[in-house]
């Protein structure tokens, strides 16, 4: 029942942000996630030895996001950014005297920030596109669908272990999961186009459907693929969980892993469009 009720709350916030929220809301509430999520990751580095300080993965995290606020509007600036905040880290880790320390510590703590901030900042620039609404929508949908068919799926028909980095994924969960990504992209689609016919727009993607199906298929894989990475990670720290903020669910990482390799994904599709020919996605 906790995971239910956390679930529907968790969808409810995501939904109102997109639909009700303004560019501002939508950076601090990924910011937030984001400056959470960093911790747990940070808790996780602590059995291999790392040393990485809070304020310094914190800071960054929040200095990523700070480019995706419609008045800094400037996302070029973010892989510059990134850059001094290592070599800040770097500096630190030398002078207080933990020479040993300074490559493994330095590159964790930039996967870090590009692991767990860059991904999630991304997720306000795909809303303030013209159809951001509808399309960041679509990738709630896909990654969620994918999640929970994933679930059920793998535990009535599971028989074929997918990977060793997570030993209750099975093939069947995985097959589900790509059907209920694609099939939840296509209810969105033709949610908008039902929508369209009674003269709204607001979920409205003028792309042909097969499209629409490829953009699911890319991101379930991208979400599935982010899952077995976080897990690999888990397995490496020895915990089961990466932390407990989330009644029924663990932590923070567990519910977003996903969504941290499929928004990159579908910034490159994004971007790769823009490139190629107008139109929109």
């Amino acid at each position: 029942m906790k995971r239910v009720l956390t679930a529907i709350v968790l969808i409810a916030c995501v939904v109102a942000l997109i639909f009700r929220g303004q560019p501002w809301m939508l950076s601090a509430a990924t910011c937030l996630v984001a400056e959470l999520a960093a911790y747990e990751f940070l808790a996780l580095t602590r059995p291999s030895g790392a040393r990485v300080p809070l304020w310094w993965m914190l800071s960054g995290t929040a200095a990523v996001f700070l480019f995706t606020l419609p008045e800094y509007h400037y996302q070029e600036a973010e892989l510059p950014v990134i850059g001094l905040l290592m070599i800040v880290l770097m500096a630190w880790t030398a002078f207080r005297n933990n020479v040993e320390r300074v490559l493994p510590d330095t590159a964790l703590g930039v996967f870090g920030l590009v692991y767990v901030a860059y991904p999630l900042s991304l997720l306000p620039l795909i809303w303030m596109r013209e159809d951001g609404k509808p399309l960041l929508l679509f990738l709630m949908v896909c990654v969620w669908a994918g999640d929970i068919v994933a679930l059920y799926t793998g535990r009535m028909f599971g028989r074929h272990r997918l990977s060793a980095l997570s030993p209750k994924k099975t093939w069947e969960g995985s097959i589900g999961s790509l059907a209920g990504s694609v099939l939840a992209g296509l209810a969105i689609v033709y949610g908008g186009e039902y929508l369209l016919r009674r003269g709204d727009t607001l979920l409205h993607i003028v792309e042909p459907v097969w499209q629409s199906v490829l953009l699911a298929v890319v991101i379930n894989l991208a979400a599935q693929l982010g899952d077995l990475l976080e897990s690999a990670i888990k397995r490496g720290a020895g915990v089961k969980d990466s932390g407990a903020m989330l009644p029924g669910h663990g932590g923070i990482l567990d519910r977003i892993d996903a969504l941290l390799l499929a928004a990159p994904v579908l910034w490159c599709v994004l971007l790769l469009k823009d490139a190629v020919g107008p139109g929109r996605f």
